[in-house]
């Protein structure tokens, strides 16, 4: 079967129901470190929609109904736990400081790399964790071939190490060269 994201959790048939929901469990710890904020809110949005459905067609197969039917939440319940869900994530939302509205010009390649290698070389060791390298390449270069040429031209200016991330002796070379500009 293929994914059909497009048709409403309401007109998925119980296996497709179930293949979707399982699919989108098994994404979100990827969307939620990787994702964009497009992604992680369309990823939320879908995964909410599968599960209601799931819930409305299967209240005893989940924690909510397993006390019997008699126990399964109502509609209004139900319609309740979204709007304090929805509500908690607005008050977040609100809560947090403004970010600064991301600067959409194409950076210089080299200025980019600069950047990011400047951001090793400040580092413990010159590493960092593969996920906080992820995002702070994403920010500063947003063309991941940039990125990826670091690992592999020769010599590379960047390595991974397990986990970890390492700036190369070749890179910290590099950066001497090319200091970011000021």
């Amino acid at each position: 079967m293929t994914d059909r994201p497009g048709v409403p959790a309401s007109q998925l048939s119980d296996e497709e129901l179930e293949r979707q929901g399982v699919h989108a469990h098994a994404m979100r710890h990827w969307v939620f470190l990787h994702g964009t904020a497009e992604q992680f809110r369309t990823h939320t949005e879908r995964m909410l929609e599968l599960e209601q459905e799931y819930l409305r067609r299967h209240p005893q197969r989940t924690w909510q109904g397993s006390g019997g039917a008699a126990l399964a939440p109502s509609r209004d319940d139900r319609i309740r736990d979204l709007v304090q869900t929805f509500s908690r994530a607005v008050t977040t939302l609100l809560d947090e400081e403004p970010a600064p509205a991301p600067h959409r010009e194409r950076a210089d390649p080299e200025q980019a790399q600069a950047a990011l290698l400047r951001r090793f070389a400040e580092a413990p060791g010159g590493r960092l964790h593969k996920l906080e390298a992820h995002q702070i390449a994403r920010q500063l270069a947003p063309d991941s071939h940039l990125v990826a040429r670091l690992y592999r031209q020769d010599p590379p200016l960047l390595q991974a190490d397990r986990d970890m991330r390492v700036l190369t002796d070749a890179g910290r070379a590099w950066l001497e060269r090319h200091p970011v500009p000021a």
